[in-house]
């Protein structure tokens, strides 16, 4: 069992105790409970405080900042308490007849069953705490707290003081967990964490010279700078020197794994294998679209130049001139910046939902421990719905000519709007700000990645298919070319971590066939290697929401309401698609 604070273990102790009497009672009395929901309800309750007690980072994460100065020891003591705390709230599930809660309350409750399931599956089945060097940091949950603004300066500068104080501990634990890793995740952990020491650098200290602490508290908690910096340069050399000899694991986890893990992940009403096939036959499909948009566009920019009869040549060629305008390296994250007040612009006019303006998007440049991944947002959880939302765009000064040519080139004038689209209006952004909504806290933190990426995906159609960007054949065939890649992420997925594609092969049908810029495509690979299962979820995701639309449009006809559909559809939280299906035709 983990070294804690006296005063928590005292509240552990307390709250085992609490739990188990009143889950006794609960479990036993649900019959002759008022209803069945209000004793679920009064159980989610409790079951929400005991997340976010075991899960500080988190709970953090969601806007919950009792346990902000908490630093959960990843030992296997840890584990092991871990693993009886999650035994028991299944326990306690199996207490609650699920045919007799609200459609509502049965869709949270297998949300929970599935929360816990999937805990206990990565605990004990995947193990990534033996092989991804990358899940220890203790760098990004700090920045959090530090730029936060839910609580003044002083507050926050003590939880973080006393957060890294157990640093060097929690180090030396992962430390002794890590066994066998993959060379691509070390790689990952080496370059994150040292991106990290930036967030103990001037900011901090700044913060720290103008807070209200005594000289004592600034004393201590500048040493503990100094003993968290040199814990971390320590993990560093850990894993490139000593630990990097044995990094030989493989990163595929093999087909089974990537079958129960998108099971767990996706949640889907359609299985890994029945995804993969459908994502073969839409990329034929978008292939055929684009070869007809790139006939069309052939002689507007190419005059009486032959057409190339190989119509992947043909489209490859039409897409190369579209491509050739774009921001300079330099005004890339300018020029993301200027163009989100035109997507708001169109929402409100074409009335596709209702947008809140007091809930503000910034857009930034990725921190440091934050790169790598491209774009991103970053959303604050339910409980603090008033802080921002960042908009994260890594910049591209500092990277060599080629390179930055070639990724602004994917991300030219048409995607970059797509990608906005996507990330923010009304994409990630405008999705988690009615998630955060949503009056079941279940769904608002069990988020469901299939569904959050579908609606992102989800977004880029409907906006063109409302009219942005004038319904031209330009703007569609980079659509398609965009969502070729959702497309495509789900056969590479499904062809790394389930099959043997090589990283020839893989950047090969990326480029051929997906049109990507070579640094594009190898990103993609790696990232491919780094994660299981997420790129799946676009697609999956994209999927299910728009035949749940067509579906809705068929049954109403001429009464349905987009607006309406966007709105009860994003009403209900991150659910998974399937549960949001069954409550909006049950709603009907």
């Amino acid at each position: 069992m983990p070294q804690l604070y006296p005063r928590t273990l005292l509240a552990l102790a307390a709250a085992l105790a609490t739990t188990a009497c009143q889950s006794t009672t609960d479990t036993t009395s649900i019959e002759t409970a008022a209803t069945a929901d209000q004793a679920f309800e009064r159980y989610k309750a409790r079951f929400v405080d005991s997340l976010w007690y075991y899960n500080p980072t988190w709970a953090s994460s969601q806007g919950y900042h009792r346990y902000d100065s908490m630093l959960v020891l990843p030992t296997a003591g840890r584990r092991q308490l871990e693993a009886k705390t999650n035994a028991r709230w299944q326990r306690e599930l199996a207490g609650f007849k699920v045919g007799e809660l609200s459609v509502n309350n049965q869709t949270d409750y297998r949300l929970m069953v599935n929360e816990l399931r999937s805990e206990q599956w990565y605990a004990d089945t995947l193990r990534q705490w033996e092989w991804n060097p990358a899940l220890y940091n203790v760098s990004e949950p700090v920045a959090d707290i530090l730029n936060g603004r839910y609580q003044p300066l002083d507050h926050r500068l003590r939880s973080i003081s006393m957060k890294i104080s157990r640093a060097p501990e929690y180090y030396e634990a992962a430390e002794t967990n890590l066994k066998n890793p993959t060379k691509e995740h070390l790689t990952l952990g080496i370059n994150q964490n040292r991106g990290g020491l930036d967030v103990f650098g001037k900011a901090l200290e700044d913060s720290i010279a103008r807070s209200g602490l005594s000289a004592r508290e600034k004393e201590e908690f500048r040493g503990r700078i100094a003993t968290t910096r040199l814990a971390i340069e320590n993990y560093i050399s850990f894993l490139d020197k000593q630990l990097r000899p044995r990094a030989t694991r493989s990163f595929r986890i093999g087909p089974e794994l990537f079958r129960q893990k998108f099971a767990y992940d996706i949640q889907s009403a359609y299985s890994a294998d029945a995804v993969y096939q459908k994502a073969l036959r839409h990329k034929q499909e978008l292939l055929q679209d684009m070869a007809v948009r790139a006939t069309r566009l052939w002689p507007k920019y190419f005059g009486q130049q032959a057409m190339p009869a190989d119509t992947l040549t043909r489209i490859r060629q039409v897409i190369g001139k579209l491509t050739q305008t774009h921001a300079t390296p330099a005004g890339f994250v300018a020029a993301v910046r200027q163009q989100i007040p035109a997507l708001v612009k169109f929402v409100d006019d074409k009335k596709l939902l209702t947008q809140d303006p007091s809930k503000p998007l910034v857009v930034r440049e990725t921190p440091l421990y934050m790169r790598g991944s491209g774009a991103s947002v970053s959303a604050p959880g339910p409980y603090d719905k008033s802080a921002n939302t960042y908009y994260n765009v890594e910049p591209l000064t500092g990277t060599p000519a080629a390179q930055a040519e070639s990724y602004l080139r994917e991300y030219n004038q048409y995607t970059l709007q797509i990608l906005n689209i996507h990330e923010a209006i009304p994409g990630h952004y405008t999705q988690l700000v009615y998630s955060n909504q949503s009056p079941s806290i279940i769904k608002a933190v069990l988020g469901n990645g299939a569904m959050v990426e579908g609606w992102a995906v989800y977004a880029e159609r409907m906006m063109l298919e409302n009219g942005y960007g004038g319904g031209s054949d330009e703007i569609w065939l980079m659509w398609d070319k965009w969502n070729m890649r959702v497309t495509l992420n789900t056969i590479l997925d499904h062809q790394v971590q389930a099959g043997a594609i090589t990283e020839p092969q893989a950047v090969q049908m990326l480029q051929r066939e997906g049109f990507q810029e070579e640094a594009e495509a190898r990103n993609k690979w790696l990232r491919a290697t780094l994660s299981q299962v997420q790129l799946s979820s676009y697609f999956t995701g994209y999927t299910e929401i728009y035949d749940l639309r067509e579906e809705l449009k068929r049954q109403q006809g001429k009464s349905f309401d987009l607006k309406a559909f966007h709105e009860q559809f994003l009403s209900y939280g991150s659910a998974p698609v399937k549960y949001i299906r069954q409550m909006m035709l049950q709603k009907q």
